[in-house]
């Protein structure tokens, strides 16, 4: 069993008789009455997100029975994304709504945790950080640094991330899948 403590972002827990993910989690302790947790669970069999209050300390919700296989992201078809097993070769796919923002990270041939609960692929998992190419991007302009900010980066699959004035297009940049954000630069 998982207390509210355990809870984190991403983390599969069962709820109702149902699978969920954590999307959004936080603890509140007001000044009068106990502490509480206000989640937002997404179920992973139909995608529907339920907005729930636990008890802090008190409430507990079970481990689900999963399987997380790792698996090889071989194409999209524009309706669904197709992995492959690399040690029986089975292939799944997944809908849109299952990959979500995640199809923003998948190169082809790149390995991800497919989630699979009552013999379904339901979720993946992708690494906290992945290497994109820049396809496109403003150039730089020479002394524009005083306001410090960035420009708009389009990568090679189609995710648009504020950068710093000095990225051009071509450039690896090493990213971070939490939060969208640009970490550093890794060959340019």
């Amino acid at each position: 069993m998982y207390q509210t403590t355990d809870f984190r972002k991403g983390l599969k827990i069962e709820y109702d008789n149902k699978v969920f993910v954590i999307v959004e989690f936080q603890h509140v302790n007001p000044g009068k009455g106990s502490a509480f947790v206000r989640t937002k669970l997404k179920n992973l069999e139909n995608g529907k997100v339920l907005d729930v209050t636990f008890k802090a300390g008190v409430d507990k919700v079970g481990i689900p029975d999963i399987e997380t296989t790792e698996m090889q992201y071989l194409f999209s078809d524009g309706n669904s994304y197709t992995f492959m097993d690399n040690k029986s070769y089975d292939q799944v796919a997944l809908s849109n709504e299952d990959v979500g923002d995640a199809k923003f990270y998948l190169k082809e041939n790149s390995m991800v945790r497919v989630t699979i609960f009552n013999g379904k692929p339901v979720a993946i998992d992708i690494d906290n950080f992945v290497e994109l190419e820049v396809k496109e991007t403003q150039p730089n302009i020479k002394g524009d640094t005083s306001s410090g900010g960035g420009k708009p980066a389009t990568m090679e699959t189609g995710l648009t991330i504020t950068v710093p004035f000095h990225i051009n297009a071509g450039d690896i940049l090493k990213i971070d899948t939490r939060t969208n954000k640009y970490i550093e630069k890794v060959k340019g």
